[in-house]
């Protein structure tokens, strides 16, 4: 079953982390708008309320949580309720697909990255923005797991970790940027995106379906 509880019950305390934090999500965003080149035909895979997708220009994406969707569709984004493992769209039917903060969420990454596969043209792109487990913020994360709303039933990935499933399940990596450097509460301007991993907690990596 996806992990909806929380996004069911507590939709606005989810958006309002991106206001309380908003140099960081700012943030975060220039990470993803530097690997993505374009917005034509690109889906987003657990668009939430479409807090990264309306600021990206992504019109198009699924989620599992009904609470989230009616959030997006106030945005006039056109979205479905479905599962990462099972999306509704046909083979080799969308140029490219983004999961932002979504697939610590998911049930089974293997099934998702085939399912991305599959729906993805030849030479489409796949691109992850999450917290790396390995950063500060992550094992921070990791630590206060249990006392947080959202991230109780969570499974958080580190960056060569995603590379090797990646891999398994038909992609190359091609392109990773990082950024949100030290902790959240110091953060008070739009911080750079570098590239590579290791030092800042919230990381991108863009990926190609290989034929």
């Amino acid at each position: 079953m996806p992990k909806i509880k929380p996004f069911q019950e507590f939709t606005d305390e989810y958006d309002r982390w991106f206001d309380d934090n908003r140099f960081a999500y700012l943030s975060e965003l220039e990470a993803v708008k530097k690997a993505l080149p374009h917005t034509n035909e690109v889906i987003e895979v657990g668009i939430g309320s479409g807090i990264f997708a309306e600021p990206l220009g992504i019109k198009e994406g699924i989620d599992p949580s009904e609470a989230m969707l009616q959030k997006a569709r106030q945005k006039k984004l056109n979205v479905q309720n479905a599962v990462a493992e099972k999306l509704p769209y046909a083979d080799a039917s969308r140029n490219g697909m983004v999961m932002i903060t979504a697939i610590c969420f998911v049930d089974n990454i293997y099934h998702a990255f085939h399912e991305a596969h599959r729906v993805l043209r030849d030479k489409g792109f796949l691109i992850l923005g999450f917290v790396d487990k390995d950063s500060p913020i992550g094992k921070e994360y990791l630590e206060h797991k249990d006392e947080s709303i959202f991230y109780r039933d969570a499974t958080f990935f580190g960056t060569e970790e995603l590379y090797n499933i990646l891999k398994e399940s038909g992609f190359s990596v091609v392109e990773t940027f990082q950024t949100v450097f030290g902790n959240l509460e110091n953060i008070t301007e739009v911080q750079p995106v570098m590239e590579g991993f290791g030092k800042g907690s919230f990381v991108v990596i863009k990926a190609l379906k290989e034929l």
